[in-house]
């Protein structure tokens, strides 16, 4: 290729031959202007290398007093808490999920044609997630008092709207042929939605549900802290007595049973979808 035909695509495409001036300047700018932001947020927090030592040689210190693990004189209200969890984390995921089946086909597409009426739900289910478990977890906590059941509405609450968001854009994405046929023998909307699109979508469903279950186990643990149940209050109570071999136990045990609980929804998930 001689220099006049260099010349020539260079004029006809100068992107490829490199950055402008003005975009090497541009992206100066943008570097600088994050570097900036980042010195700023740093000072904002009081982020400095001697805190950060300090942090890390405390939990140096945490970290020695975890070993060995040791279950305590109170193991079986360990045990208990973390079947107490579990059974949060189940049955806050069953109710969210079966509420969410009816949300998503009304918030889908190619269920419901009206435009207004699926902007105002998918608004509504914006509005929900952006709502913490925590923060229902506190809410319920008020409302009903102490204990699982607030753990349950919390995690229920939370859920819907994520899964129902989730369920809803796997039903616009369903086959459209087996839902036409159906309409065209003449079967009602409910035949079609119940023959022709929910077996298509039902196992992405339970597979999302099941991971969902998973993270809700570890999720159940954190609002025990506020008294939602579970094992999270065993947890916040060794920590204030500063009993660090419990708490490695009981952090080993919920590293197992959510371990176990991803193996079991792992099987579950090939078994269906496969």
């Amino acid at each position: 290729m001689t220099p006049a035909e260099i010349s020539a695509w260079r004029a006809r495409m100068p992107a490829a031959f490199g950055p402008s001036t003005a975009g090497r300047a541009l992206r100066w700018l943008a570097l600088a202007a994050f570097i900036a932001w980042l010195v700023l947020t740093f000072r904002m927090f009081d982020i400095t290398p001697a805190r950060l030592w300090n942090g890390l040689s405390g939990l140096g210190v945490i970290l020695r007093l975890m070993v060995p693990p040791s279950p305590g004189e109170l193991w079986v209200e360990i045990l208990k808490g973390i079947a107490e969890s579990v059974a949060m984390a189940f049955l806050g995921t069953f109710i969210a999920a079966l509420i969410a089946v009816p949300l998503g086909f009304l918030g889908a597409r190619n269920v419901v044609t009206s435009t207004l009426w699926r902007f105002s739900l998918r608004r509504v289910f914006d509005g929900f997630r952006g709502v913490d478990q925590l923060i229902w977890a506190l809410a319920y906590v008020r409302a009903v008092g102490l204990g699982p059941l607030a753990g349950v509405l919390a995690i229920a609450t939370a859920d819907i709207a994520v899964l129902a968001k989730l369920y809803a854009e796997a039903i616009e994405n369903a086959e459209k042929k087996q839902a036409e046929a159906m309409a065209a023998t003449g079967a009602a909307p409910t035949l079609v939605m119940r023959f022709g699109i929910l077996p298509q979508v039902l196992p992405i469903m339970l597979g999302h549900a099941l991971y969902f279950l998973e993270s809700n186990t570890r999720s159940a643990t954190i609002l025990g802290v506020v008294g939602a149940g579970g094992i999270g209050l065993q947890i916040a109570e060794r920590i204030r007595v500063r009993h660090w071999d419990e708490v490695a136990f009981i952090i080993i045990l919920l590293v197992i049973t959510v371990a176990a609980i991803d193996w079991l929804s792992r099987r579950l998930r090939r078994g269906l979808i496969g």
